[in-house]
């Protein structure tokens, strides 16, 4: 089946606007905003941080949301971040760390342009179409307020059309019998994901544990090579697939949007996430197979 070309354009849309919504993730003003709240331990100050739309939830909920978690480096932090700071209360710094993040990143001309607030509008009525069943971290978050900021106001939409997207692949991989390990695995195979040391040093689960599941990959036929990982051409169907899936999955607010739209906002999008790119938002090696 040839797929739909909007698809791949609300593809390349999301794949802009996703980073954009990620940069306070590697900020230092998350860690100093929570850090005055409290909550001093990084991995701690992440899952707070993402989960806080949801309430003060227990580690279960928070390791079937975000899917490729071990579930026991979730547990050593939710609940008892909620000790530390309220949900409102890690909202509230996250907020602020967005803001610095996105001052320095960007620039206080860019984020007071009208490009910047044409970009906010036109990302928010793309999220006018996501819908909130079985999209657990969408939903808490479109219950949130949206910001007066124009620049806040499209991190926000960013982070709904983002959240939206996520909770639909998770279903994706799910139904394709990827555990969260074997899905870290495959998606560092296809040369896109995040390099393992970075999985490793965030996601909880150890060497062996991710050995252990590149080696599953392989006695199903998906994977092939020790070092460098590498998809077998049905792993590589498989792992097309479930980005076709989720592009299904998330093609309501980018058909609402319209193709003028859609092409208007990534482009947008991208001018801002490049300049972003160009101001160190990210490690350099974050992305590829070195371990």
């Amino acid at each position: 089946m040839t797929p739909d070309p909007r698809l791949r354009t609300a593809r390349r849309c999301h794949n802009v606007l996703n980073p954009f919504h990620s940069t306070h993730y590697f900020s230092p003003d998350l860690g100093r905003e929570m850090a005055a709240i409290g909550v001093t331990d990084r991995n701690a100050a992440y899952f707070a941080a993402r989960s806080a739309p949801m309430g003060a939830v227990g580690a279960g909920a928070v390791t079937a949301a975000f899917y490729n978690f071990k579930h026991d480096l979730v547990a050593r932090h939710v609940p008892a971040v909620w000790q530390a700071a309220s949900p409102e209360d890690v909202l509230a710094a996250r907020a602020r760390a967005v803001d610095s993040t996105l001052r320095r990143l960007i620039g206080e001309e860019a984020l007071a342009s009208k490009e910047m607030a044409e970009a906010a509008e036109l990302a928010l009525r793309a999220t006018e179409a996501c819908t909130r069943h079985a999209r657990p971290l969408y939903a808490a978050h479109a219950d949130l307020p949206v910001p007066d900021q124009p620049h806040m106001a499209y991190w926000h939409a960013a982070t709904l059309l983002r959240e939206h997207r996520g909770d639909g692949h998770l279903a994706a991989l799910l139904g394709a019998g990827l555990d969260p390990v074997e899905a870290l695995v495959s998606h560092v195979a296809t040369g896109k994901g995040m390099a393992p040391k970075f999985l490793l040093a965030t996601r909880g689960w150890t060497r062996e544990e991710y050995d252990a599941a590149a080696g599953r990959l392989r006695a199903r036929g998906l994977l092939t090579g020790d070092e460098d990982l590498t998809l077998t051409e049905e792993g590589a169907q498989l792992r097309s697939g479930i980005e076709t899936l989720t592009d299904e999955l998330d093609r309501a607010p980018y058909e609402h949007l319209g193709d003028a739209g859609v092409a208007r906002l990534t482009e947008l999008a991208t001018g801002f996430v490049g300049t972003a790119l160009g101001n160190g938002a990210f490690p350099p090696d974050l992305i590829g197979k070195a371990a």
